[in-house]
Parts: structure tokens; sequence; C-alpha cells
């Protein structure tokens, strides 16, 4: 069975073009899961992805007289939401963490990155990224984007996209491990509290008193 919000219907369009409130706060909301989504991939926090949503959704209702009502609306939405992130990209840190290192296709991929993280704990990842490496990364690992693309999209050479998707993910490794490392001596700690306890004067009486 098809889903019901692959496609927008033709009501709900006219009611939004015609500026019907009521249409387009539906509009809103049947699709903020999923354009929020995609919006916390390219921000730094919640805050910022609900600033591009917002200006997003607004393009969206905008330019509604384009969208081709016999294809699937969710490219289309998803579409408008990506640019919309590149755009706020360009506007606040568009110079940060843009070497350009076109040798960095030599290293290849890391495949811890794709394999180790369920998706949410990706998105927490990526989201501490500096803004250039996210960018890229989100472009390339996620929505399927080449090099030759990202760099016609945020303003920089190929090379340079390379080159943060090699450093965004060594930073996610490194994160990542960080992480691991810190589960690791939380468990620890617990583990010798609980020894502790088990070997304090109290509950060494409470052995014998059993006995």
């Amino acid at each position: 069975m098809k889903n019901s919000l692959d496609h927008l219907p033709e009501n709900l369009r006219e009611g939004c073009i015609r500026g019907d409130t009521v249409s387009q706060k539906k509009l809103y909301y049947d699709f903020y899961g999923f354009a929020l989504a995609i919006c916390l991939r390219y921000a730094r926090d919640r805050d910022e992805a609900n600033e591009i949503l917002n200006e997003g959704f607004f393009k969206a209702l905008t330019n509604l007289t384009r969208y081709d009502g016999n294809k699937p609306f969710l490219p289309w939405l998803g579409r408008i939401m990506t640019n919309t992130a590149i755009d706020h990209y360009r506007s606040q840190l568009r110079h940060q963490g843009t070497d350009d290192i076109d040798e960095l296709e030599l290293y290849g991929e890391n495949p811890v990155i794709d394999s180790k993280l369920n998706y949410d704990d990706l998105i927490k990842l990526v989201q501490a990224l500096p803004p250039g490496y996210r960018a890229v990364f989100n472009l390339y690992a996620i929505d399927g984007f080449t090099h030759d693309e990202i760099a016609e999209q945020l303003g920089i050479s190929p090379g340079t996209s390379k080159s943060n998707l090699f450093k965004a993910r060594q930073k996610l490794v490194s994160m990542l491990e960080n992480q691991e490392q810190k589960t690791e001596q939380v468990v620890r700690s617990i583990h010798n509290n609980n020894n502790e306890q088990y070997e304090s004067k109290p509950y060494r009486q409470f052995l014998q008193a059993g006995t």
C-alpha cells in the first residue's frame, strides 16, 4: 500500500497555494518529522535545525506552484530542506575547515563509521562536527552527492570536499573511540564500587551472621 505522505493531496496543495492557514498548518505537521530529520543532520543542535526547518517550509510553501503533483512529494521537499541547510551553512561558516588536499582520495573511506553506529548515534556525532566537515559528510555519505556536486553546491573545490570528508571520518572515529573509552571507565568504576561494597565490614558481618 502506498504511503499517503508520499504524494501531496491536490486539495491540500491548492489550499496552501491560496494561503489557507489550515492547509499550511496541516502540511507543516504532516511532514514535520521527515523534514526535521534532514535538518538535524546539518545542524549543530535542535535549535539550529528548527531554524533551518522553518526557513525550508517557508520556501516550500512559496514554491508549491512548481511542484508536480504527479511526482512523489518527499524527494521534492527533501531537496528544499537540504538546499536550505546548505544556504544556512554558507551564510554562517562557509570557510571553516576547508583545506584543499586532492591527494586525500588515496586514503579511501573508513568503514568504521558505516558499520559500528546506528542512525541516532551517528546523528549525535555528526552534529558535533565543525560545520564544513558536517556539510560534506552529510552530502556525500548520507545524501549520495559526488565530490564534484558538493564542490559546486558549497563553492569549494572537489579536493576540499575530499579533504573535509576524510577529516570528518577521522574525527567521527576519534569521537566514537572516546565514547567507548568513557563507557568502559564507567563500567569499571561501577564494578570497583560494587566490589568495595561487597567487601566492606558490614557486609562481611552479614555473611558471617548467616553461617
